[in-house]
């Protein structure tokens, strides 16, 4: 029984305190910097802006005729169509000939990943700085501008993350993931920021120095998530990653349990595969400061199989209920019932009594310090969709930790290598207007 109490005490106290550090951390940040003046460049480098894109055909239109809109003098458009079987294709090179030299079209043949199509526009682009969005994503104007004030204004910043905001909010998973993209992106981090290294940029939106790129070997195609591998290979070249909440940008999230269930299981396992692949930065001390990272990250995966360990003890508790209160058990199986009566003890800490209100109480205050921070970048309303998230600890933690769990085994058990080919994913029930 030790080694249950044990289990049920990290099950509740690892996301407890890692609320109140989050929390603390996204409030540090917002204080300190983002209330400052407005940033001023003083000069403007010419940008290249990579879309990576394999059948998009709904949307890929609209993403790229919104970069139009910019506020930046000095930049071009790279569109790559990575063997994509619809009509993304076609409807690159028709909006290549119409603003031809602004936007470029590239077509990889055959499907070779992400990270590969990413690789083919780096390397045709002529900026020196670089950035990358998903083909569902929606730059607002100014968002140009702020990235490039820390490349610019810091030698050492390699890349710098955007705030990625949920577009679709019409059903119950798109208004939950409103609140998750504020606080997963948003407070956490912001909070690794202080701490000064952080876990991934946003394979959403991110911008990137491209000589630095350059020096790391460009992107891997031997990850799931290249966004995740790109930043620690950034980071044990000394390189600095920033997060800058200013630079929005709007994005289509999955609308359904399978194409969430998708999602989730690449992040996962591109997670543990990253942390699989850069083991070796325990073999150095000036490799110390990405060390608390990849505990954190370790310890998520172990909480996740705690959890779920935690969660079927729990039903085979019910299931003892149930039998306890039959006749012929108390009758014939009196071990049994003496085994029940010890663990519906009122003070054994397995029984879900008070733990599961103390955390969901602490996910509901974690998710509103996120809605304070991030009110002044969203849309009018932005507090009526508080209401929806009261379902994350009973949908999402369930979900993340079965994800947490598939991922791993994939990468330790299962799989025998990555595939490079690509499809897109869940970009909800509706088709994004113009």
């Amino acid at each position: 029984m030790i080694f249950i109490e044990i289990i049920s005490y990290f099950v509740l106290m690892y996301p407890l305190s890692m609320s109140i550090a989050w929390i603390i951390g996204g409030l540090v940040f917002s204080l300190r910097w983002e209330r400052k003046k407005e940033k001023a460049l003083p000069f403007y480098p010419f940008f290249s802006i990579i879309v990576p894109a394999r059948n998009e055909e709904t949307i890929i239109a609209d993403t790229i005729l919104k970069l139009k809109t910019l506020d930046y003098p000095k930049y071009e458009v790279i569109a790559v169509n990575d063997g994509s079987t619809d009509r993304t294709g076609e409807i690159i090179d028709r909006l290549a000939e119409e603003h031809y030299p602004w936007l470029r079209a590239v077509h990889v043949e055959p499907n070779s990943g992400k990270s590969q199509a990413l690789n083919a526009g780096i390397l045709l682009s002529q900026g020196e700085f670089i950035l990358t969005i998903d083909a569902d994503c929606l730059v607002h104007e100014d968002t140009l501008k702020l990235m490039a004030w820390h490349l610019v204004s810091f030698p050492r910043v390699g890349a710098v993350t955007g705030n990625p905001r949920v577009w679709n909010r019409t059903t119950l998973l798109g208004k939950i993931q409103i609140g998750e993209y504020s606080n997963i992106i948003g407070l956490i981090k912001r909070t690794q920021r202080i701490l000064g290294k952080v876990l991934t940029v946003s394979g959403v939106i991110a911008a990137y120095r491209k000589s630095a790129l350059l020096e790391c070997g460009l992107f891997d195609s031997n990850t799931v998530t290249e966004d995740i591998d790109i930043t620690w290979k950034l980071q044990k070249k000394f390189w600095d990653i920033r997060y800058e909440p200013q630079a929005l940008c709007w994005v289509l999230v999955p609308e359904t349990l399978k194409g969430l269930w998708r999602q989730r299981i690449r992040w996962a396992q591109g997670g543990v595969e990253v942390i699989k692949k850069h083991v070796n930065i325990w073999r150095h001390w000036h490799y110390r400061r990405l060390w608390p990272v990849y505990v954190d990250y370790c310890t998520g995966i172990l909480w996740a199989y705690s959890f779920f360990f935690l969660v079927c003890f729990w039903l085979v508790f019910l299931v003892w209920d149930s039998l306890c209160s039959l006749y012929v058990v108390q009758t014939y199986c009196p071990v049994v019932v003496d085994i029940y009566s010890r663990l519906a003890a009122p003070n054994n800490p397995i029984y879900p009594r008070w733990a599961g209100a103390i955390l969901c109480l602490a996910c509901l205050m974690e998710f509103f310090v996120s809605f304070m921070i991030d009110y002044r970048y969203e849309r009018k309303g932005f507090f009526r969709y508080y209401f929806w998230v009261i379902w994350y600890p009973f949908v999402y933690w369930i979900i993340s930790a079965l994800t947490a769990i598939k991922g791993s085994y994939n990468v330790f058990f299962s799989r025998k290598g990555v595939t490079v080919r690509w499809t897109s994913p869940d970009r909800g029930i509706h088709t994004l207007k113009s």
